[in-house]
């Protein structure tokens, strides 16, 4: 007979779910490549065979009584959840029905042996003489879409079970107790949840939803009173494969499956650090955070982490948004792979830089982000992400974990990377919020202190002249930033009672504009006609990354200044503490009534702010200033302790879920976050920032290094250089530079040399040169026997008053520490 096929295709526009998340687990083992998130007190999205493929939207129960009685747990219960124990990520969760009549207890694990997720469900009919009836909703969202599933209803080897299918993925739902009536329809118009609301039953010949967004529905046969099932959603390749391991898991059952994950999790979680802490909620904090790193990590690709398991505003959005932050961000992965390393999983950490290594481009530059495959996802580029992957390489380095033969291994990615930085920075084609391009102080000094660190591992390779050249490129880039971001007498000078600021981002540096500090810099994220502002009254905790990296003291006037600055204009106080904005008028957050971010919007704080405004008040000797933003950072967590993006800074609105100083709707957890509060807690417990790299402090705050140099390249076209500076120029292939410093009265014909990082330049000797001079060239391209026909003209002006210490100046105790 020809199965029945529900009314409705294709069914309402497909739509992710919460990003609230109150957990996120897996199996560590290569056998049960799953991942699973939790909100709500139900499953949301679980994802195979890759952390970057979701598969389901959510799967939850329905329960329906006499007279009407309908309830949905995740919308009618309330909601607790809890691990196994500390460091394991298996849940017991309580869905108490809101009106007294049922609980509903769950736990919730994936089996290690196999790729299928387990729940163990147990209902208790709380109303005496009440027959409630109990039924599973699932939701496929086969692969990363909610749109183009089918399902049906089943048997496999005399069992029924619920199939679903899309893109070549095939789950199968089976049960331990016999299922009642199921069926399959289109969400919106036929699925279980209409049939049920609206008459309190399933039509069980609706066998079948093709094509479309689909659901599947099926009676659990809970005998009356309190009974205990065990659902298996079982994935494979093809039908019979997925039905086959949930029934497989089926017959092991529940417990041996529970006692092999967490004895995964207790063998991993002991070779870690002991810097357990337990926040104000009981939760130990630490071992909430090193899980969560753990279960954003691939098993098909060693050493890739996503962002989140989680897609910002995830209710709001449709297929279009195919990735949210279950990515690859370089950035991330690198800040991830500091948590492993503070947490002492040097291993870890290792295959992070490998992996990275693996999907570093041709040109030396690694994608915005990426599926876990390495296929760039995005399309941007942005200098930090280009210059962290150096951090991590010399951090393993300098904590004995690549040794020089291993570092060897490594040398073509540090030597690509590094000459992409010096070829193509300082500017940034995207700051490391991904908006705007510019000279951003964050990029900057994750810049300069990565070619510092790339020119100390060339060096230990024996690789010396290229070393040199970093180093001098890091002075050049290190002795503007003032110059480039770095504003005095604003508005906001006057309010904040300061002398100046660092800014945001300044617009890249153009000779025929004005100074970059004068620009307008594009807010993105919001309404038209409200998006430009000058970038003078722009303020980010950015710039504190040129204490975190070594480039500026921490009591450097400047720095000082900018933290006046900071709290001005972007600190949010709530109940748990302070909280920072990420920059003056940010669109990244709910709209005003609490409508999800629709692509425009308002700002909300951001926790991991928090972290690294304590990590900032640590380098500045204030420990107990540090402990108590880490209690706020911690207490900024959701249900499960786990980091949000952002949190809601309004008044509560519990229509749409937001409560003041509780997460909003963004990523939750933001594996970001978690790395910074383990990093922190490294911190604390050693008494010096963990991850500050010690090159910058030697070489600007110990020494006071300066740079005699200036450089000029097409994409950094300098307008003037101080008196008694050189002027280098570098290009992307050999030249000869016509040039003159009196106008053309006299030339010279300079030829540019290449360096072992594929840049040519040359030194123009014009040091001698007297503030007013100016110095004009152009170029002759021998390669292909043309001039540029283009005059070029750099002005001389007053000597450089200097922008860091002078040299032997050393910084004040306690300014900046470091861990060694």
């Amino acid at each position: 007979m020809t199965p029945t096929v529900a009314p409705g295709a294709p069914g309402i526009p497909a739509r992710w779910t919460s990003s609230a998340k109150s957990g996120v687990g897996t199996a560590l083992s290569s056998k049960s490549p799953l991942w699973f998130t939790l909100s709500h007190g139900i499953l949301n999205e679980i994802y195979y065979p890759r952390l970057d493929a979701a598969c389901t939207r959510d799967l939850g129960l329905i329960v329906t009584g006499p007279d009407g009685y309908f309830s949905e747990e995740k919308r009618d219960a309330t909601h607790a959840v809890e691990p196994f124990e500390d460091g394991v990520p298996a849940y017991r969760l309580v869905n108490s029905a809101a009106d007294g009549s049922y609980r509903v207890d769950k736990r919730v694990i994936t089996d290690p042996k196999r790729p299928v997720l387990l729940q163990e469900i147990t209902f208790a009919s709380l109303s005496s003489g009440t027959d409630h009836r109990v039924y599973a909703l699932l939701a496929p969202h086969l692969v990363n879409a909610g749109m183009g599933n089918s399902a049906w209803l089943g048997e496999h080897k005399g069992q029924r079970m619920l199939f679903a299918s899309g893109r070549g993925v095939f789950i199968a739902l089976a049960s331990s107790l016999p299922w009642g009536d199921c069926s399959a329809g289109y969400v919106g118009v036929s699925d279980g949840w209409q049939q049920l609301r609206d008459s309190g039953q399933l039509d069980p010949a609706w066998e079948r939803a093709d094509d479309g967004n689909v659901a599947l529905t099926g009676e659990i046969g809970f005998s009356a009173g309190k009974a205990t099932a065990v659902l298996a959603l079982g994935f494979g390749a093809y039908p019979e494969e997925a039905a086959d391991h949930a029934a497989a898991s089926l017959r092991e059952g529940f417990e041996a499956a529970a006692g092999l994950y967490v004895a995964n999790w207790r063998k991993w979680q002991a070779g870690l650090e002991t810097l357990d802490h337990h926040a104000a909620s009981g939760l130990n904090t630490y071992r909430v955070g090193t899980a969560v790193l753990a279960t954003h990590l691939s098993i098909a690709r060693q050493g890739a982490a996503v962002a989140s398991l989680s897609i910002p505003w995830g209710f709001n959005k449709g297929d279009d948004d195919l990735g949210g932050y279950h990515l690859v961000w370089p950035r991330d992965l690198v800040e991830t792979a500091g948590g492993f390393l503070a947490a002492g999983d040097a291993a870890e950490a290792l295959r992070i830089l490998t992996y990275l290594r693996s999907i570093q481009q041709p040109d030396g530059h690694w994608p915005q982000n990426a599926w876990s495959n390495g296929t760039a996802y995005w399309p941007g580029i942005q200098m930090d992400e280009c210059a962290f992957p150096l951090l991590l390489a010399d951090a393993l380095r300098r904590a004995g974990h690549l040794p020089r033969a291993r570092l060897a291994e490594f040398l073509p990615m540090i030597e690509n990377a590094a000459s992409y930085i010096a070829r193509n920075g300082p500017v940034t084609g995207e700051d490391r919020w991904e908006e705007d391009a510019g000279y951003s102080p964050f990029t900057l000094a994750v810049e300069v202190a990565g070619l510092l660190a790339a020119a100390d591992m060339l060096d230990a390779c024996g690789n010396t002249e290229p070393a040199n050249y970093l180093r001098e490129t890091a002075d050049c880039w290190n002795n503007q930033i003032e110059r480039w971001t770095y504003v005095t007498g604003t508005e906001l000078c006057v309010t904040a009672g300061v002398e100046g600021y660092y800014v945001r981002v300044t617009p890249p540096d153009d000779a025929g504009a004005a100074s970059p500090k004068d620009g307008y810099v594009p807010i993105k994220n919001r309404p038209p006609g409200d998006t430009d502002r000058p970038a003078r009254a722009i303020v980010s905790p950015d710039a504190l990354a040129l204490v975190r990296f070594g480039l500026r003291a921490a009591d450097d006037p400047r720095i000082v200044n900018t933290v006046k600055a900071i709290d001005a204009s972007l600190r949010c106080d709530l109940p748990q503490g302070p909280v920072w904005y990420r920059y003056t008028g940010d669109g990244y957050g709910e709209h005003e009534d609490g409508a999800p971010f629709d692509g425009t919007g308002r700002g909300r704080p951001w926790p991991l702010l928090t972290g690294e405004r304590a990590h900032y008040e640590l380098a500045a000797g204030r420990d107990e200033r540090a402990r108590e933003l880490l209690a706020t950072f911690e207490n900024s967590a959701g249900t499960g302790g786990l980091l949000p993006e952002q949190v809601w800074d309004a008044p509560d609105m519990p229509d749409r879920e937001l409560r003041r100083s509780a997460p909003s709707g963004s990523a939750m957890p933001l594996v970001w976050a978690h790395a910074e509060h383990i990093k922190l807690l490294r911190s604390l417990r050693d008494g010096a920032v963990f991850d500050l790299p010690p090159q910058g402090v030697e070489r600007y705050l110990r020494q006071g290094t300066g740079s005699r140099l200036r450089t000029w390249r097409f994409n950094n076209r300098i307008r003037a250089i101080p008196a008694g500076k050189v002027l280098r120029l570098e290009l992307s292939a050999r030249a000869v530079v016509h040039w003159s410093s009196d106008r053309w009265l006299t030339v010279t014909d300079s030829a540019t040399a290449g360096n072992a990082l594929g840049i040519h330049l040359v030194d123009l000797p014009v040091a001698g040169l007297a503030p007013g001079g100016s110095i004009l060239f152009t170029f002759f391209w021998p390669d292909t026997g043309r001039w540029e026909n283009v005059d070029f003209s750099v002005g001389v002006g007053e000597p450089d008053p200097g922008a860091i210490p002078k040299p032997g100046a050393a910084p004040a105790k306690g300014a900046t520490r470091v861990s060694q």
